[in-house]
């Protein structure tokens, strides 16, 4: 069987997390319209009969401005280093030389095929266009054209990485479907749902860290902390009368409910921790 890692690269808001979630079909990485919504490296495990593909979901590729973003190229480095094919997406309505220059920056040493994503939202001259400009490239083995959001040529893109995958043994358990544990996706929904709501640079200044994860007789108690910089921003996260942390928790418990299958009961608490973002110790606490 056909067996290895495939560890996908790209600018920030390309679809990369949309497309992780298209392939396994299941709703692993969270997704937001803002850029630096995925900060760890997420793996999703697809296992059939004839292969297991390990798909990475990596964070934007971008310059770092201090430490969180220091981890979160690290997770970038480290995919790099691990990939057995590195799958290179485009955003077919963003500036193509700008994407080349940062697939040529990598110094791939694995064969690359590059998905140029969202092709339902532009012509066929345009598409033809861009797959000659990609094609032409050193680092380019493959070209495939894909929508991510609609699933346009999923199992053609499947059936392009499997080319270039080895022949080998499974690394997981046929019913794996991530290395990550329900806290991890937990705390992830939580954040999702403040990048939905909260407004402006809010995201941004925000960690979640589940301190209690207990599964009862008849559901689970969550409880998790929103890490903030300021006390104006924990402020605008608890909102009027508890506005917007209750719309925060509503939401959230509805789709951890949903991705684990069980009844939850999820308790929120807004800290603020100053330069949380700059500071090792509680950039590790919360998982970076």
């Amino acid at each position: 069987m056909k067996s290895g890692f495939v560890n996908i690269f790209g600018r920030p808001n390309a679809g990369k997390s949309t497309l992780l979630n298209a392939l396994m079909g299941e709703k692993l990485a969270i997704v937001s319209p803002k850029v630096q919504t995925t900060r760890h490296r997420i793996k999703g495990i697809l296992t059939e009969k004839e292969y297991q593909v390990i798909f990475s979901d990596t964070p934007g590729i971008i310059e770092p401005k201090y430490k969180l973003h220091e981890k979160m190229m690290g997770a970038v480095k480290n995919a790099l280093e691990d990939a057995d094919v590195a799958l290179l997406l485009v955003d077919m309505k963003e500036n193509w030389n700008e994407a080349d220059e940062i697939f040529a920056a990598l110094k791939l040493k694995v064969p690359a095929v590059v998905a140029l994503n969202k092709i339902d939202l532009v012509s066929e001259s345009t598409i033809k266009e861009a797959v000659d400009f990609f094609a032409a490239k050193p680092y380019c083995k493959k070209v495939i054209t894909i929508s991510a959001l609609s699933g346009i040529n999923k199992k053609k893109l499947i059936n392009g990485l499997l080319e270039f995958l080895p022949e080998g043994e499974p690394f997981y358990e046929g019913d794996d479907i991530s290395d990550l544990n329900t806290r991890f996706f937990a705390s992830a929904l939580i954040r999702e749902k403040i990048y939905e709501l909260a407004q402006d640079e809010i995201p941004y200044h925000t960690a979640v860290l589940v301190r209690e994860y207990q599964e009862k007789t008849t559901l689970v108690k969550i409880v998790a902390d929103i890490i903030v910089h300021r006390e104006t921003q924990k402020a605008i996260l608890i909102g009027d009368k508890g506005s917007m942390i209750k719309k925060i928790g509503t939401a959230a418990r509805m789709d951890i409910e949903k991705f684990i299958g069980q009844k939850v009961f999820l308790e929120l608490f807004v800290k603020v921790k100053p330069k949380w973002r700059e500071n090792e110790m509680q950039l590790k606490e919360y998982g970076y």
